[in-house]
């Protein structure tokens, strides 16, 4: 049994946490929103009265958070409260799981090192059902040692662990990964509303396709078009799941990354505008394969 503090309960992080509960592990979790504590609770897990107290005698410590800010807010501190780098045990391991791009996560790689403190950035593919499944892909950057000792933790929530490299490798391999994501998903939707808009049933496309080479994880996994796929998102009115704000964060991300190297990513730059255009139009809530509505032609 090792002791966790994790940060970060919502969509993703609940079910993490809940996976770890169910390895035996002991939790202490904190996050903003009341209901997630709760649920936390309900699951066996202890909720911290606050960020030092979950860490005081934590082996490894998971963060699990939206963006980038949010991660150096809560390890480095905001210049009104200390950072949680100020409480950890040099012997413990930081595991940030948040996609927050390279830059961010090397800094924090450095600020840990001063410390003595392991750290690894660990952003994960998979999405919500991946992670109630705990069959998550983990994307490590980080020392190779400091990858060993997370094993056994980051196996209780997935099925799939790469080390890609050195200290924001992970980060760089999410980037990657969540771009082709994007374009790939508008693709879809725009080739099922294309068939539809044709009289296809659009069930039947999806299978189609799935057996042809246009196949993809969008298609047969995430289908965008509601009522072809029970499980996904789309059937449920685009709640839960993965939301378009995040996508477009991600796809910003993955610009930034593109300028930084000087590398062309015409796609993706596409799929970026798709997206705001969608975040614009108040949808930034929904799961990001609600990416359709804005293909759909007007209502006649």
């Amino acid at each position: 049994m090792t002791t966790i503090a994790f940060f970060g309960l919502g969509n993703m992080g609940g079910p993490m946490a809940r996976r770890l509960l169910g390895a035996g592990h002991q939790l202490l979790g904190l996050d903003p929103s009341a209901a997630a504590c709760a649920a936390f609770a309900a699951a066996g897990g202890l909720v911290a009265s606050s960020g030092p107290q979950a860490v005081a005698d934590a082996e490894v410590v998971i963060s699990m958070l939206p963006a980038a800010q949010h991660v150096e807010r809560l390890y480095l501190g905001d210049g009104v409260a200390d950072g949680l780098l100020d409480h950890i045990d040099a012997d413990a391991l930081v595991i940030d799981c948040s996609t927050i791009g390279p830059h961010p996560a090397r800094r924090l790689a450095e600020r840990c090192q001063a410390r003595g403190i392991d750290c690894l950035d660990a952003p994960v593919s998979g999405g919500t059902a991946g992670a109630e499944a705990g069959t998550l892909t983990f994307m490590v950057g980080g020392p190779a040692a400091a990858l060993e000792r997370a094993q056994p933790v980051l196996q209780a929530m997935g099925s799939q662990v790469f080390h890609a490299g050195a200290a924001g490798a992970g980060q760089a391999a999410k980037l990657c990964n969540n771009m082709l994501l994007g374009v790939l998903m508008a693709g879809t939707a725009e080739a099922l509303q294309l068939g539809a808009a044709h009289g296809l049933d659009v069930a039947v496309l999806s299978q189609i396709i799935s057996r042809s080479s246009g196949r993809n994880w969008a298609l047969e996994v995430y289908n965008p078009w509601p009522g072809v796929m029970p499980t996904a998102p789309a059937s449920r009115g685009y709640s839960g799941g993965f939301a378009s704000a995040l996508m477009l964060k991600d796809l910003g991300l993955a610009a930034e990354a593109a300028l930084q190297s000087g590398t062309p990513t015409p796609l993706g730059e596409l799929a970026r505008n798709l997206y705001a255009l969608h975040n614009a139009a108040g949808q930034g809530g929904r799961d990001f394969s609600s990416i359709l509505e804005l293909l759909r032609p007007p209502a006649a």
